[in-house]
């Protein structure tokens, strides 16, 4: 029996423009609400994100809210982060890629998030449909190795992200079992501290869609194929 793969295929950043969407969303606080609303909304995104360890877009509108029930307003912001037009922050030839890597194994979408605006992004993109419901959201996912091992036991895993935290988590996790691929888009893939603090993944490209290039039936054995660089 050929060696079971198992692709892990981390959202923002890494398949979807997370760092435009964000971008996005200051705009339209500080055109909508003003500078003012943006600056407070932001920080309250950032200590909650420093204190829980992920993204929480509308458990920190619902904190803002807290300190101003009395502005109509803020009741409309929710509406624009839900309804964002998330398959335009889709890099290119994204669901291209998640449609190659299925000819050499099962496409696995892992994420962190929320368990609301997260599924809805990863739902709305288009991902969801292309991974055909193969998606795992969690708090932090580089700690749930068992749980990811226990719904999709592998000979191998190959796990693609923008951050080289994660992929040091999960090389440690499996060992040779694993190999990781850094996807050198959005900040943190550019964040030179990042990355000199730790050790370099197994591969790393261009783009997310540099990928439709490379033959990984055997991503931990590419003699006489085109290796990632």
């Amino acid at each position: 029996m050929a060696p079971r793969t198992v692709f892990l295929i981390d959202v923002d950043n890494t398949l979807l423009d997370n760092d435009r969407l964000q971008n996005d969303l200051k705009t339209h606080l500080e055109d909508e609400y003003g500078r003012e609303a943006r600056e407070r909304y932001w920080t309250i995104f950032a200590d909650r994100w420093e204190k829980i360890g992920y993204a929480d877009y509308l458990g920190a509108l619902q904190l803002y809210r807290e300190e101003d029930l009395h502005d109509p307003r803020l009741l409309r912001m929710s509406s624009w982060m839900v309804d964002y037009p998330f398959e335009s922050l889709l890099h290119g030839r994204a669901l291209e890629v998640i449609a190659h890597l299925k000819s050499f194994g099962q496409v696995v979408i892992l994420s962190d998030g929320d368990a609301v605006f997260q599924p809805r992004k990863i739902e709305r993109s288009g991902l969801w449909k292309a991974a055909e419901g193969h998606v795992l959201v969690y708090i932090h996912k580089e700690e749930m190795v068992e749980d990811i091992e226990g719904r999709y036991p592998a000979d191998r895993y190959v796990i693609v992200d923008d951050k080289i935290r994660i992929l040091t988590a999960f090389k440690n996790a499996w060992l040779d079992r694993a190999t990781t691929v850094l996807p050198r888009q959005g900040h943190y893939a550019a964040d030179p501290v990042l990355l000199a603090s730790f050790p370099p993944p197994d591969f790393s490209v261009a783009h997310i869609g540099d990928l439709l290039d490379f033959d990984l039936g055997d991503p931990l054995d590419l003699p006489g194929k085109r290796r990632l660089q």
